[in-house]
């Protein structure tokens, strides 16, 4: 049965998700220089040695991007406000970068998309990366003032406020893996940025509810569906030690005040010292909790390497660009597990779901079946979950533009919206239109 308006609630929002890096253009507005930038320009780190400074031109042409949210029938725009574009060396305020989200925040609301602000999706200040970045726990205290900074700027006319985008991403892909920026793989610097990620989470819902911030505050963490490679009780094993890491560490430090004992069995030496008297700060009360899925991941024991003594192997299910296979069914596990085992009623959001493709303009159009295809399947696992007694309020698909894909450069596209990166041209795809279709008024009837 194909999806439709109807299979949700008449306040579910459905919107479009982006990140100021990746699309906005770092070389205009007088942005600072970010670890991405550094990382970018180091040989073997992205395809090609491409970085953001001019992505897809966002910061010129985000009354168009706008327009194409509006026009889809969408209700709402998820965004990133950039900390170097606030900040550029961390600390002092760039009036330019705040004028910037002044006009993009009118911007939506004369459209009829309400805004829902990230206020950090990976764009560290270089300046505060040459101190140890997120390893430093003054790192998170410079994210809160930053946080008071552009809240007291926009925080008047947003409609809600995550404060970090993927910790998992921000820690341990980048600190322990060393995929994106700064690319370290180091257990100790991972275990701090683990620690001091969610520390910055805390201090800034604490100082915006000290300001009275009217928007609801929360956070926007990732899961992927840790799987045993095969029924052997090593694997179950590997499987729960990676989902310990992945899909507990950050749930369980914010809603229960503590980390998974799976985890703490290999982080736990290399955490800042006292690290428990932050606790109560990390579990400061969330208004509502962002859910970003994309995949699942086959994990077999791996006993000539180190904790956690994991590895991945390559699963048979179909799989987009990245290589990642379709699950969608993982959403509606996650969905109903952190319902049941973590949030109770607090409203949760899709707040990225989206698949990478090899597509191509023919005689002017994108016709990207595959895409259309996984996006109402995870609507449909969307749905599900909300029957099962999940309280998902909405529905952010990733990306609405083709644009910067980190290290990947812009090799892969997510977009709902093609872009020719050096004419800058959007053309929508054929799942921009099927979502269209979908939310458009005579289909709700």
């Amino acid at each position: 049965m194909p999806i439709t308006r109807q299979d949700f609630p008449a306040d579910f929002v459905f919107g479009a998700a982006t990140a100021a890096y990746q699309i906005e253009g770092t070389a205009a507005g007088g942005a600072g220089p970010s670890h991405w930038d550094t990382f970018a320009a180091t040989p073997g780190n992205v395809i090609r040695a491409e970085d953001g400074a001019v992505a897809c031109d966002h910061y010129h042409r985000w009354p168009e991007d706008l327009d194409l949210v509006q026009a889809a029938g969408l209700k709402a725009y998820r965004f990133s406000t950039s900390w170097p574009r606030v900040m550029p060396d961390g600390v002092t305020v760039n009036p330019e970068g705040l004028d910037f989200y002044d006009r993009l925040v009118d911007g939506m609301l004369a459209r009829g998309l309400a805004p829902y602000q990230t206020l950090y999706h990976w764009d560290l200040p270089s300046a505060l990366a040459d101190k140890g970045g997120w390893a430093n726990r003054d790192t998170a205290l410079r994210f809160a003032d930053y946080a008071a900074v552009i809240t007291d700027k926009i925080g008047d006319r947003v409609a809600s406020i995550a404060t970090i985008n993927e910790p998992w991403c921000v820690a341990w892909l980048s600190h322990f893996l060393g995929i994106h920026a700064p690319g370290l793989r180091d257990i100790r610097a991972a275990a701090r940025a683990m620690h001091h990620i969610l520390l910055a989470h805390g201090l800034a819902v604490q100082r915006l509810r000290e300001m009275d911030t009217r928007a609801p505050l929360g956070i926007v963490l990732n899961f992927e569906h840790a799987t045993p490679a095969t029924d052997s009780a090593a694997d179950r094993a590997a499987a729960a030690r990676q989902d310990a890491i992945y899909n507990h560490w950050f749930i369980e430090g914010i809603t229960r005040q503590s980390y998974p004992d799976l985890a703490l069995a290999g982080l736990a030496p290399y955490l800042p010292d006292g690290w428990q008297s932050d606790m109560a700060i990390i579990g400061q009360p969330l208004d509502w909790l962002g859910v970003n899925y994309y995949t699942r991941t086959l994990h077999r024991h791996a006993p000539d390497h180190a904790w956690p003594a994991t590895a991945t192997v390559t699963g048979p299910l179909e799989k987009t660009d990245m290589g990642w296979e379709i699950y969608p069914e993982g959403l509606t596990y996650f969905l109903t597990r952190l319902h049941r085992d973590y949030v109770g009623n607090l409203p949760m959001f899709v707040t990225e779901n989206g698949m990478a493709a090899a597509d191509q303009m023919i005689a002017g159009a994108v016709d990207d079946p595959a895409r259309t295809d996984f996006l109402f399947a995870h609507l449909a696992a969307t749905r599900d979950a909300i029957a099962e007694g999940a309280n998902v309020k909405g529905f952010f698909y990733w990306s609405l533009l083709d644009n910067y894909e980190w290290a990947a450069g812009y090799e892969k596209r997510f977009g709902l919206v093609h872009v020719i990166y050096p004419s800058q041209k959007r053309t929508p795809k054929a799942s921009y239109h099927a979502l269209a279709a979908m939310l458009a008024p005579e289909t709700a009837k």
